[in-house]
């Protein structure tokens, strides 16, 4: 809507500025708002612009949509002040145990998230042939209400407030409830994005992510919270979003601490070679993924 909107006020009020401009700054603005920072939407830009071919300089291009981003994150911030810290417990200094943990979680969330990513097509196929999208949608309800009463409440919704409700007492559920959880909201993204539902993906991938690394904080107490979420966000969102720089800031965002990233950043080497190359969580129009 943002997008739409944009583009048409500035191709009715600036028509000789070019059309490509208006979605970039739009797309900017919002991601700016969404996170309260610039920061997300130039790492966002600069990832999309490095498999272009642009004239002029990084920042020559970067420059104007990093703008629209700081206005959208400065006026998000002045009237809503949010913020995406889940006041986990304090992670002081890195050890070598918390790089291991860091590793393995990651990758092996990133395993679990291409589970979805691989069985996406025959999902999807499964409901495209009920052929209308009236029966494909309350089919695809029904399944969701199942998995709900399975994985409960915080399975429900797009996750961003529930992910904070996990995280606010890390050892509040067993391994198996929090193994429950992560199966559970995986499936209803699976499901959700199969047979037609609109939204995005990246906040229940986050919820997906959290829940799993604090699987591993309670199967292993010495794997600590923060570490356990923020690398089992990251692998996630690899495998779903295959967003390098979307997935390693929104880990980091979720644990205010500047050690967690140099962690998140060893950690990243591995899950995304586990991901990358292979199918996406996205369909060509005959139904094969894209790679």
């Amino acid at each position: 809507m943002n997008v739409a909107i944009f583009f048409w006020l500035g191709r009715r009020f600036l028509p000789r500025a070019p059309g490509p401009l208006w979605p970039a700054l739009a797309e900017a603005a919002t991601i700016g708002a969404l996170f309260g920072t610039p920061v997300a939407a130039a790492l966002v830009i600069s990832e999309a612009l490095a498999g272009r071919q642009v004239k002029g300089a990084l920042w020559d291009n970067v420059f104007a949509p990093l703008m629209a981003a700081a206005a959208g994150a400065l006026t998000t911030t002045l009237v809503a002040h949010p913020s995406f810290d889940l006041h986990l417990p304090a992670f002081g200094r890195p050890g070598w145990g918390d790089l291991l943990a860091a590793l393995v979680i990651a990758s092996a969330a990133a395993v679990f998230g291409m589970g979805a990513v691989r069985a996406f097509p025959y999902v999807h196929g499964a409901f495209s042939r009920l052929r209308h999208p009236m029966l494909a949608l309350p089919v695809g309800g029904l399944v969701l209400g199942l998995l709900a009463a399975v994985g409960g409440h915080l399975t429900l919704f797009k996750g961003l407030e529930e992910v904070g409700e996990i995280a606010a007492d890390p050892d509040g559920w067993s391994a198996g409830e929090f193994a429950t959880m992560t199966a559970v909201k995986l499936a209803a993204l699976l499901v959700a994005a199969s047979c037609g539902f609109r939204g995005g993906r990246i906040f229940p991938a986050v919820f997906v992510g959290a829940a799993f690394g604090l699987c591993a904080h309670a199967l292993v107490s010495g794997v600590h919270p923060s570490v356990g979420v923020a690398a089992g966000v990251l692998g996630m969102l690899l495998a779903i979003t295959r967003q390098g720089w979307v997935s390693l800031f929104t880990a980091a965002v979720l644990v205010a601490s500047p050690a967690i990233i140099a962690l998140l950043c060893f950690a990243s080497l591995p899950a995304w070679l586990l991901v990358t190359g292979r199918p996406q969580m996205q369909l060509r129009d005959d139904g094969t993924p894209v790679r």
